[in-house]
């Protein structure tokens, strides 16, 4: 065999076994790759991404630029007016000039200073008015973010629940089913044990669904920023670590105060006045400077002049009338959303002292005294002493107290999320 020949041949086989190697390495690779863990996201990050993507605020930032323009367009002059015409003269006496004509003139509206300031404040007004409104849904945003934050963490805590009692179940039939096969127990334990655990796989994928619904209900309040996938950092176990709220007194008045739908109800308020006095002011008559040149073919005459439009026929009875219904309504309506506000307020307060007295009650005492009973009701059942029936009571009863406690801390964050949005504390930065 040639020496070419030799050398070809054990450059191929270096080639294949360099090629299964590498196949080696990288199937060995991919098999010990972790897949990427979702993101975890604080209530912090959430409520930046909700300020920064969110389509409701993209909206309301275009609605106060619009409301920045129309200031600008308030404010602005009025264009002068320019007329040409061209025409030709034909002689029909004897000495008169036929010949080409041209006419030009300029009319310069001049407008009333009370008049033009009173469409600015009107303009004003509405820029104040979409400003704190765009605020107030903000707050609204921010606030059910923070709702279906803790909804999350209250549903994956009731998903653990349920695994544990899952769990337990399994043991607790496994643990019937020993002593039925015995003979120490009789048959309908273990058809109350099978019972029981059916019931707790039906009450898992009921959470598992709930943890889902509400992961998707809070990705659509933060908005696009936030992924598919995704983790939430856990909140403080005790929902009272916050501190006691202020006063309800104190409270209102900060309600009263900075409340962005009261603020965007009162700049609606001054508009309208603003809007009133606009129509007022167009009771009264109108100017504008006219200057032209008139050329004819034997003479060029110059003309300067006053326009005025007499409000004689028109005298805006009824934009007037309009305006003025048109500030009453928004002034009840002040007052109306005023009261509704405060009392939203004081059921918020009402809830979170209701909720922080349950949070205590619970989680210094019914819930223990409740895993008490459930460990002394299953010493009893090994023993021999009591039935299956009231250890299976005995939990239930935990796991009702363990429930209640869930909610109640559920509750009581949400009433304070409430508190803190009729406050206006949550108002993003536009």
């Amino acid at each position: 065999m040639p020496a070419t020949s030799v050398f070809a041949g054990r450059c191929r086989r270096l080639l294949w076994a360099g090629a299964l190697a590498a196949l080696l390495a990288g199937t060995g690779g991919a098999a010990h790759a972790q897949p990427a863990e979702p993101p975890s996201y604080q209530l912090d990050q959430l409520l930046a991404l909700a300020r920064a993507s969110h389509p409701v605020l993209g909206a309301a930032h275009a609605r106060v630029d619009g409301a920045q323009a129309a200031v600008r367009s308030a404010a602005a002059l009025r264009n002068p007016e320019l007329e040409l015409s061209t025409g030709r003269n034909r002689a029909r006496m004897d000495g008169a000039a036929p010949g080409s004509t041209f006419s030009v003139s300029v009319t310069q509206p001049i407008e009333l200073p009370a008049l033009r300031q009173a469409r600015v404040q009107a303009a004003e007004a509405a820029l104040e008015g979409s400003r704190a409104g765009a605020g107030s849904l903000a707050l609204d945003l921010l606030a059910e973010v923070q709702r279906r934050y803790y909804a999350v963490l209250r549903s994956e805590a009731e998903l653990g629940n349920a695994r544990d009692d899952l769990a337990l179940a399994n043991q607790i039939r496994e643990r019937v089913a020993v002593r039925v096969d015995s003979g120490e127990a009789p048959r309908y334990e273990l058809v109350r044990a099978d019972t029981e655990l059916l019931n707790a796989q039906r009450v898992l994928r009921v959470a598992e669904l709930r943890v889902r619904q509400v992961r998707h209900e809070l990705r659509r309040q933060v908005g696009p920023g936030l992924p598919a996938e995704f983790q939430l950092a856990p909140a403080a176990d005790d929902p009272l670590a916050g501190g006691v709220p202020p006063p309800l007194e104190q409270m209102q008045a900060v309600l009263l105060a900075r409340h962005p739908e009261l603020l965007a109800a009162r700049a609606e308020l001054r508009a309208a006045q603003a809007r009133l006095g606009v129509e007022r002011q167009a009771r009264l008559p109108s100017f504008a400077l006219r200057a032209g040149v008139d050329r004819e073919p034997d003479i060029q005459g110059h003309r300067v002049g006053l326009v005025m439009s007499v409000p004689l026929l028109d005298r805006r009875v009824g934009p007037i009338a309009e305006a003025e219904a048109e500030l009453r309504r928004l002034s009840h309506a002040l007052a109306d959303r005023e009261l509704q506000l405060t009392q939203q307020l004081e059921a918020a307060w009402q809830q979170h002292q209701i909720a922080a007295g349950q949070v205590v009650a619970l989680d210094s005492g019914i819930l223990r005294q409740a895993q008490n009973a459930m460990r002394i009701a299953e010493a009893a059942y090994r023993s021999g002493e009591r039935g299956i029936l009231e250890w299976l009571d005995a939990q239930r009863a935990f796991r009702q107290a363990r429930n209640d406690l869930d909610a109640a801390r559920y509750e009581l964050r949400a009433a304070r999320v409430e508190l803190d949005r009729l406050q206006g504390l949550q108002v993003a930065d536009l």
